[in-house]
């Protein structure tokens, strides 16, 4: 267990802010966790849940104390073992569960799914953070959502110490959002997801530009493998490495919007990108929004909108989380009056 005063919070957030922590703590097991709720006081407070820092932005040193999972380890589970804790008589033979530590790195338990045949994740390969991060920020990515390969997420409740395990539908996951980020925010510390995956691949091809960059290479019905090679070509091509340039990924949601809306401007801009929903509702690209406003690759400050894809906004350089701010205000702005909607944050801001 890691306990460290007036810490430096620089190695984890992929923005690359250098800010500052009242008191960091580092939990690598289920006792460690329930250890350091015990033995917390009101002048711990307020606390900030840290996964790989990858969907957060500093906008200044933390006046609390910051938690941090370095819990390990991919068991695979026994499906009888498992049907049996769970008073069933037997589990569908074509699912497999993998228990993954909260600290672990989420692209390594795709990695780590697709070498061993179970399938489910290839579509979310190469998104940044750790296996806590998943269950509380519902990550997704080419039609895929953590939710759908979510089985049990396994927490310790920060009030009495408890070991909790909630099943999928008690997090009620949503695009982007789980009751970890609203009534149970700041209340629990993950430390284990329990992925379901299948035992057979049935590629989801039909999200964004898979199908084109797979007929490029002459790829007509892809192993899981050569799909999340594609899906890691397609990502890194419009992506920039926070090791190089600061950023934390998409920064906005794509908002889901009625679909009389969605007609009105489809009138307005023909060939305008959409994925439909449901009956009743369409997604439309935050990123195609915000370079029709022109601001790919243009700049305020010392935050810019990346110039490959504009959902992305990077620090160019000694940038301060207001300074990202005042870019993603500005950028709400020019939407909002053009499009008449409201694009949000999908980066947590932390204050």
């Amino acid at each position: 267990m890691k306990d460290i005063r007036d810490y430096s919070l620089l190695a984890h957030n992929t923005f690359g802010i250098d800010a500052k922590c009242k008191r960091f703590l580092e939990y690598s097991s289920v006792e460690e966790a329930q250890q350091i709720v015990a033995g917390l006081t009101a002048a711990d407070h307020p606390l900030l849940i840290l996964g790989g820092g990858s969907n957060l932005l500093l906008t200044g040193d933390y006046e609390g104390t910051v938690i941090h999972s370095a819990i390990k380890g991919i068991e695979v589970l026994d499906n009888e073992t498992l049907a049996a804790a769970e008073g069933e008589n037997q589990k569908n033979p074509d699912f497999v569960f993998l228990n993954c530590g909260s600290g672990e790195v989420f692209d390594d338990v795709v990695a780590y799914a697709v070498e061993h045949g179970y399938h489910g994740a290839e579509n979310l390969s190469i998104i940044p953070g750790e296996v806590g991060a998943s269950a509380v920020q519902n990550i997704g990515a080419y039609g895929v959502e953590a939710k759908d390969i979510i089985y049990k997420v396994e927490a310790v409740e920060i009030a009495t110490g408890k070991l909790m395990v909630f099943d999928n539908q008690d997090c009620q996951y949503s695009y982007r959002q789980s009751r970890f980020k609203h009534e149970w925010k700041d209340k629990y510390l993950v430390t284990h997801v329990i992925y379901r995956l299948s035992k057979h691949f049935v590629p989801d091809l039909d999200y964004g530009n898979i199908r084109t960059s797979l007929a490029a290479k002459k790829i007509g019905n892809p192993t899981a493998q050569q799909l999340r090679d594609v899906i890691i070509e397609i990502r890194n091509a419009k992506l920039p490495d926070p090791k190089v340039q600061g950023n934390a990924g998409s920064f906005f949601m794509n908002p889901i919007v009625q679909k009389a809306k969605y007609e009105e401007l489809a009138a307005l801009y023909p060939g305008m990108p959409h994925y439909t929903i449901d009956a009743e509702h369409e997604k439309i690209p935050a990123g195609w929004m915000i370079d029709q406003c022109g601001w790919k690759g243009q700049s305020l400050g010392r935050a810019g909108v990346h110039d490959k894809q504009a959902l992305v906004l990077v620090n160019s350089g000694g940038a301060t989380g207001a300074d990202i701010v005042a870019l993603s205000d500005a950028v709400r702005a020019s939407v909002r009056e053009k499009f008449g909607i409201d694009i949000h944050p999908e980066v947590c801001l932390i204050k």
